[in-house]
């Protein structure tokens, strides 16, 4: 046997099964990246450069948004030119970095949206404590919990994926390089691995999604203790674009990594990839600018300022 953890590199199948399908998902992929590159560039520099937008909030929001464009950036334009054409190769290089960034991108997204949670709750259950408890100090803290535990997750798990025995064929049934698919395409005992990646399962995703679920749990209830209609609408307005973000995304990535071992369950999984991999981030620039006033706001206000450049 050959042991194909040796820098050879590997061919990504993706949705080779389907060929009809592959241009199809080559335009669908291309708009959603074109969409993920302008909505989420256009927030960083919203939150910039407003000073209503300098809240910890939109603080949060555009760590988001600066992680989307690395994190589809990392592996689009390569899965862009697998789909277009019939090489479908990528380097051992190429794999490893494309699973490093995956696997450190992906937790920092899972603890941010936790984070996020956190700070709607202090939002609405603790208003008038909120700029004294969520300062900018710890957010910034919060922040930097996020990425470095992605960091150390990405640096304990991506080793070990890739000192796997792989098998000659070196076909990895999937359109990114990550571990779930890396482990299927080894010929050698993945007990260790498998465990790794159940344990940081539970680590990365069960346990921030309990906290979220528990912080909205507390917001519902504040929510519902408010007398007014009107004052009920204002404060789930607050959530709801977070709620449908995280709604979103955990219910794509509990497809992926917590589904039962068989043929069907993998292929469905791939489509779930893709859109997580590449739907969410597309979807959260819409979700936050269509469905939050504040920036709307910001937007006409940038537009008219510009607007009123070009004038002069």
């Amino acid at each position: 046997m050959v042991n194909q953890s040796s820098p050879v590199g590997f061919l990504l199948l993706g949705f080779s099964e389907h060929p009809g399908l592959e241009k199809i998902l080559f335009v669908v992929v291309l708009i959603s990246y074109l969409l993920t590159l302008g909505g989420n560039t256009l927030i960083i520099l919203l939150s910039l450069l407003d000073p209503r937008l300098h809240s910890p909030m939109y603080f949060f929001l555009r760590n988001l948004a600066f992680l989307d464009l690395c994190f589809t950036t990392s592996f689009i334009p390569q899965m862009l030119v697998n789909l277009w054409g019939p090489e479908k190769t990528i380097s051992f290089l190429g794999c490893s970095v494309q699973l490093f960034i995956f696997l450190s991108l992906g937790t920092t997204e899972c603890i941010l949206l936790a984070v996020m949670a956190f700070d709607r709750y202090v939002a609405v259950c603790q208003p008038l404590h909120y700029a004294t408890i969520v300062h900018p100090h710890l957010c910034r803290q919060l922040a930097s919990v996020a990425w470095v535990t992605g960091l150390v997750e990405s640096v304990v798990q991506t080793p070990t994926t890739l000192l796997l025995p792989f098998c000659p064929h070196r076909q990895v049934d999937d359109f990114v390089c990550e571990v779930p698919a890396l482990i299927r395409l080894s010929c050698g005992d993945t007990t260790y691995n498998e465990i790794q990646m159940a344990v940081a399962s539970v680590l990365i995703l069960v346990v921030p999604l309990s906290l979220i679920l528990v912080s909205y749990g507390a917001i519902a209830r504040a929510v519902l203790r408010i007398n007014s209609a009107n004052g009920r609408r204002k404060a789930f307005g607050t959530c709801s674009s977070h709620l449908l973000v995280v709604t979103l995304f955990y219910s794509s990535v509990i497809a992926i990594y917590l589904q039962p071992k068989s043929p069907y369950a993998q292929e469905r999984g791939k489509f779930f990839g893709l859109f997580y991999a590449v739907g969410t981030p597309s979807l959260n620039p819409l979700i936050y600018t269509l469905r939050n006033k504040e920036v709307r706001r910001a937007l006409r206000r940038w537009l008219g300022k510009s607007g009123q450049l070009r004038g002069n």
